[in-house]
């Protein structure tokens, strides 16, 4: 969709706004988002403790991301699924599930990318 509105510094710091409301949305909305961003946390306070290096904090910072995101993703398919079908339908079901999928599938990968980055560093306190 192609836009002729000229550009204005007014809009961008509009749309800042309302990025940040979907935030807010998804945090007040979603119990998961808070199980991510505990996770995300520990995983943060893990990376301080055993001083990880530049490139492991760029895969574990990667990893949060792309659950975060995976996670905001699932919540607005599921948002618009709703709209769409109110009701049960079973098309809409495999659209939720899809999604759920998403996330789990970046869960197991930042897990993976968590082993690979701390089991080196707890083999050397052991």
């Amino acid at each position: 969709m192609s836009s002729n509105k000229p550009f204005k510094i007014h809009s961008r710091i509009k749309s800042f706004g309302f990025a940040f409301e979907g935030i807010a949305t998804f945090f007040k909305t979603q119990h998961n988002a808070w199980i991510h961003t505990v996770a995300a946390m520990t995983v943060i306070a893990l990376g301080f403790y055993f001083n990880v290096n530049t490139t492991e904090w760029c895969f574990l910072i990667l990893a949060i991301a792309l659950v975060m995101l995976a996670e905001m993703l699932n919540t607005a398919i599921e948002f618009l699924t709703d709209l769409a079908s109110p009701e049960f339908h079973p098309l809409a079901k495999k659209v939720k599930d899809v999604a759920a999928g998403a996330v789990l599938f970046a869960a197991f990968a930042a897990v993976i990318i968590g082993i690979l980055v701390f089991v080196p560093h707890v083999m050397i306190l052991l």
